[in-house]
């Protein structure tokens, strides 16, 4: 049995609560002026930039500013879920030693939903190319404005 097997339902059902909670937020508060939405776009824009310029610099520490940096911050990726910033923190630089493995980040953005002025929700796309190899997948984030900063909470990427 795997270590984090017997806690990922327990995880697993707090993202989903977390998401219906989102959710619930949008129906109730919608950031109905577009100005305000158009800002946050941007902002979580340029936060999605600055973490690829960072890991394309092969700067792990600027990308992590993109997360929350929180023991509760959710990971989900291929290997299962991790919670926490600095076990994310750990497991990027364990998988990305180096700038070779790094390569040059991609991200697109396919949807984004802004629930609030304190909620958001991404969906899209990476691309990771390298000189041996090129990667892909998709991702979902759940984006929390904390203290006038945006910031993921919830990172399921594969």
């Amino acid at each position: 049995m795997l270590p984090w097997s017997d806690k990922m339902p327990t995880m697993i059902t707090r993202f989903v609560l977390l998401l219906f909670i989102a959710l619930a937020v949008s129906s109730c508060s919608p950031a109905e002026k577009s100005q305000d939405r158009e800002a946050i776009v941007s902002s979580i824009n340029g936060v999605m930039n600055a973490q690829q310029e960072a890991w394309n610099r092969a700067d792990v520490n600027g990308y992590m500013e993109g997360y929350w940096k929180s023991d509760s911050l959710l990971f989900i990726g291929k290997s299962g879920v991790n919670k926490g910033w600095n076990a994310t923190f750990e497991n990027y630089k364990k998988g990305y030693p180096d700038a070779a493995a790094m390569g040059r980040l991609q991200f697109t953005n396919d949807e984004m939903e802004v629930f609030s002025e304190q909620h958001a929700f991404v969906v899209g796309r990476w691309v990771l190319f390298r000189e041996a190899d090129t990667l892909g997948g998709h991702y979902s984030l759940l984006w929390r404005n904390i203290s006038g900063k945006w910031v993921i909470v919830a990172d399921h990427s594969s």
